[in-house]
């Protein structure tokens, strides 16, 4: 039981979980879940016991049991006491203070992300102001590599999203054209299928994979379709380069996926025997957001923010190539408006960093939400400075075939230039080779480019 007084008034949190959903920000979906603190000087109440709470504390009390959930299993089984021993000692204000001063730089948050746990870093940042995830983010580079190198300091990379609504394969090929010509597709050349049928599924990737051959393009294509069809595919000899998963931060809410542990375990094995990296063997891909536990009914009374976190610590098993919170995109049942989707970005970006995971976003909302283009770009440029991988590239910010709102091919070319950034090193040399680049600008193509021709 943890219990503070605020005035005249006394304020009891029964457990670590309480504790965590009462001081989270307000959101949604945490009061539809029932979870949230009850006014703002609860809230307040939280933190200040919260602040207190020591980071040991997150070890010998799990949030979700330990014999009931797999990924509590996971999470406390794969600590590394050593990598913690430097932080044992703190409480979560006090980690904070940490982690803004200088003691804290890449290096030591390097060496400190296997002693982290989810609620560890959940629980900071529910202390942190906006510019406080940024600022300690952007200390963290993760680097990962299949075809091409993602998240070195200085670049900034984006996944070229060509969906269609019936997978229509030259409406595919002309957007993935128009992507390159805007410098898109360092981190993926990935498609979201209109249907999870494995014939069409291989169709997309001997088309993604064509025209990557092609032109000699060094990057990775990914057709997003469900594990388990994957899987499928590499054992029918399908050109398959990354495994793509939804996931999420409990067992239960993993069975409402369709996965498992075992089966993520199968999946990365299956890709590494194809050997199909060139400069490194990262090759999962996995998509995450804030709201899918409760969204299964799935969150054991847990608060969202929370839950997400620990679908970072699933992810962080299987050293991934790319993670990206679909962060508006489940609806604002769960995020109602810009400023809920904006303060949940940098948190999930803040929370996957601390924890060693290449962490991208899906800066996004549905056309139900409280929330517009203009809340868009100020997350964005937020998760730009804040040192994100990567972001979505969607033609004209409009996915046809999800009906959602994303970010485009010209946020590629606005972010990088105002930021300095330019993309993966060997992609970038690619752009270069093709006259589509020149000292880190975007040059518009000759009529006679070979890509128009194709």
């Amino acid at each position: 039981m943890f219990r503070t007084r605020i005035g005249a008034r006394q304020f009891s949190f029964p457990d670590l979980a309480t504790l965590l959903a009462r001081a989270s920000p307000a959101r949604s979906g945490d009061r539809l879940a029932g979870v949230a603190a009850e006014s703002d000087t609860e809230r307040v109440a939280a933190r200040m016991v919260l602040a207190d709470v020591p980071l040991r504390r997150f070890l010998e009390s799990p949030v979700i049991p330990y014999e009931l959930d797999e990924v509590t299993r996971a999470i406390h089984d794969d600590h590394d006491p050593a990598a913690f021993a430097p932080v044992a000692s703190l409480t979560v204000g006090e980690f904070r203070e940490f982690l803004l001063s200088d003691l804290s730089d890449a290096a030591t948050l390097t060496a400190l992300s296997p002693g982290l746990t989810p609620e560890m870093v959940a629980a900071v940042s529910k202390l942190m102001r906006n510019q406080d995830l940024i600022a300690v983010a952007a200390k963290r580079p993760v680097v990962s590599a299949f075809r091409d190198t993602l998240g070195l300091p200085g670049r900034l990379a984006f996944r070229l999203q060509p969906n269609h609504p019936t997978d229509d394969p030259a409406a595919i090929a002309a957007s993935i054209v128009d992507g390159l010509m805007y410098g898109c597709g360092d981190a993926v050349i990935g498609i979201n299928p209109a249907t999870d049928s494995p014939a069409r599924v291989a169709e997309l990737l001997a088309l993604t994979n064509e025209i990557r051959e092609r032109f000699a393009i060094p990057t990775q294509t990914c057709v997003l379709t469900h594990v388990s069809t994957t899987i499928g595919l590499i054992e029918r000899g399908a050109p398959v380069d990354l495994i793509f998963q939804s996931i999420a931060g409990s067992e239960a809410a993993n069975r409402g996926f369709g996965v498992s542990l075992a089966l993520l375990d199968e999946a990365l094995e299956a890709g590494r025997s194809l050997r199909r990296g060139s400069v490194g063997e990262n090759l999962m891909y996995f998509e995450t957001g804030q709201g899918s536990a409760l969204s299964a009914d799935a969150h054991h009374g847990v608060d969202q923010q929370t839950c997400e976190a620990r679908a970072y610590a699933v992810a962080r098993r299987y050293a991934p190539l790319l993670v990206n919170t679909v962060v508006g995109f489940i609806g604002p049942e769960y995020l109602f408006d810009g400023r809920q989707i904006v303060r949940a970005g940098l948190e999930d970006h803040f929370c996957g960093k601390l924890l060693g995971v290449p962490m991208g976003c899906d800066v996004c909302y549905t056309n139900h939400a409280e929330a517009d283009q203009d809340d868009m770009d100020t997350l964005l440029t937020l998760l730009g400075t804040a040192g994100c991988n990567f972001f979505m590239g969607v033609p004209g910010a409009d996915d046809i075939m999800l009906n959602y709102q994303s970010t485009s091919f010209h946020d590629a070319l606005y972010l990088r230039r105002l930021l300095g950034r330019r993309p993966a090193p060997e992609f970038e040399a690619w752009l270069q080779q093709q006259g589509l680049m020149q000292d880190g600008r975007m040059l518009p193509p000759p009529g006679d480019h070979p890509l128009l021709a194709a």
